[in-house]
């Protein structure tokens, strides 16, 4: 394993462990998650480079496509969230509630 691979695996292994200790806000989670996606869309990019070919280039490109999709669903949530309950704290929210 390179070094670069390496770095790109404990990025995402980090981002991971964000998302799962550190739950007490929305943007905090949205940032995790777009950490996540970032190391995936550069491993994807970086193995897929050595084949030499245009073909599976599509995948990175689907990817990076739908990390745009999340991204803007989640800071449309955000929004909708600091509207309705005026913070963006995770354990306020309870989805039982309207």
């Amino acid at each position: 394993m390179t070094a670069t691979f390496f770095t790109l695996n404990t990025m995402f292994i980090i981002n991971l462990l964000g998302l799962s200790l550190h739950r007490t806000h929305l943007i905090s989670a949205l940032l995790c998650i777009e950490g996540m996606m970032l190391a995936l869309f550069t491993t994807i990019s970086l193995s897929l480079n050595n084949l030499n070919t245009l073909t599976p280039m599509i995948l990175p490109m689907i990817l990076l496509t739908l990390s745009a999709c999340e991204a803007a669903t989640g800071l449309g949530l955000l929004v909708a969230t600091i509207r309705t309950h005026s913070n963006d704290h995770l354990n306020t929210m309870n989805i039982l509630k309207c």
